[in-house]
C-alpha cells in the first residue's frame, strides 16, 4: 500500500566536507518538510554540530544550495556537504550520511 503524499520522506545523503572524513550520514526528512532551514537543523543535529558555523550548502559535486526550491529538488540519497566556517573563514568539511534515523521533527 502506498504511503500518504505528505508521509513520504526524502533521505539525502550528508556529510561535513573535511579531508580527513569522506563518509556520509543518510537523514530522513518528510516531504512537507523539505526547506533550507529544515535540512541545515536536521543535518546540524546529526552531525553534533552548531547550525551557525555553516556557511554554505552544497550538493555534490558542485551546486550550491540557496533556497528552500533548491532543497525541494533533491532525491533520496543525493549527496549533500555542509561548508564549515572557521575563524571568521571559509574551510571546507566533510559529509556524513545517515541510516535509518527516527523523525527528528515531529
Amino acid at each position: 500500500m502506498a504511503e500518504p503524499e505528505q508521509d513520504i520522506r526524502e533521505k539525502p545523503a550528508v556529510r561535513i566536507q573535511s579531508p580527513k572524513e569522506n563518509d556520509f550520514i543518510e537523514i530522513k526528512l518528510k516531504r512537507q518538510e523539505l526547506s533550507y532551514q529544515n535540512l541545515l537543523k536536521v543535518s546540524c543535529c546529526e552531525l553534533g554540530i552548531n547550525p551557525e558555523q555553516v556557511e554554505k550548502i552544497r550538493k555534490l559535486p558542485n551546486t550550491l544550495l540557496r533556497k528552500d526550491q533548491d532543497i525541494r529538488r533533491l532525491r533520496d540519497f543525493q549527496e549533500v556537504e555542509l561548508i564549515l566556517m572557521k575563524n571568521g573563514s571559509s574551510e571546507l568539511t566533510r559529509v556524513y550520511t545517515i541510516s535509518d534515523r527516527k523523525t527528528l521533527l515531529q
